[in-house]
């Protein structure tokens, strides 16, 4: 964590607000972070050690705003300390600095390139993302990694992050029955981990294939048993 010369007594999440108020400019901010999320939560399930938090300030200073992305990943620390979870993440508490931060960029510009890229440059967050389907000549997802206290702009879609052993890319799919450009998580040889929504109809198939080949077991058994008949021979009496 870095040493921003905090005062002495701090003040705890729960005192601090936990939003800045400001309302997301469309539900994609919502949504892309949250399909994150929800692909985290079935891969991760066993894992205690890691929060990825949408909309949630991340505070650095008592005296100063919190920095608010649409989703960051955290690891390293406890999934949730109570029933009430997190109202905000605040760095004096966590002792640990997001790993992976996300900003999608909406109809209203809101500096992602600029201004928040200097930001979680200094508060030395390993990767910054950004997203943006309304681009036409340049790619619409940036990653940039933290290399010497500078972000680098990474190539590729998608693109290996071994520090937290996933892959982030972007492609056409369908979530939340929506049909278009959505992130994923990779694995480190570039397929996408399926979606809740496709795990189930992937389980659900699985389940009506075995139930197909075991009703085809069960019909050869009986063909069996029924020509054993025929030639009077009696089955228990086989083997």
């Amino acid at each position: 964590m870095l040493n921003y010369n905090l005062p002495r007594h701090l003040p705890s999440a729960e005192e601090l607000p936990d939003s800045d108020e400001t309302p997301v400019d469309n539900e994609l901010q919502e949504l892309i972070p949250g399909l994150l999320k929800a692909v985290l939560l079935i891969f991760w399930a066993e894992r205690m050690d890691w929060l990825f938090a949408i909309d949630m300030g991340i505070y650095y200073h008592p005296d100063k705003p919190p920095i608010v992305s649409d989703g960051f990943l955290s690891l390293g620390v406890e999934r949730f300390y109570d029933e009430e979870l997190r109202p905000s993440y605040v760095l004096w508490d966590e002792n640990v600095v997001p790993i992976f931060v996300l900003e999608v960029v909406s109809q209203n510009y809101r500096k992602e390139y600029t201004t928040k890229l200097d930001e979680y440059e200094a508060l030395g967050v390993l990767y910054y993302v950004i997203y943006s389907s309304r681009r036409r000549r340049k790619p619409h997802l940036e990653v940039h990694k933290l290399v010497n206290g500078k972000y680098e702009l990474q190539e590729g879609n998608p693109v290996w992050l071994p520090e937290i052993g996933l892959g982030i890319g972007c492609e056409r799919g369908n979530y939340c029955g929506v049909t278009r450009e959505w992130m994923y998580w990779y694995d480190e040889q570039g397929q996408r981990y399926l979606t809740p929504a496709e795990q189930v109809k992937q389980e659900v198939q699985r389940a009506q294939q075995e139930a197909q080949r075991a009703e085809v077991a069960e019909q050869r058994v009986q063909q069996l048993t029924e020509q054993l008949r025929a030639l009077e021979i009696n089955p228990d009496n086989l083997g």
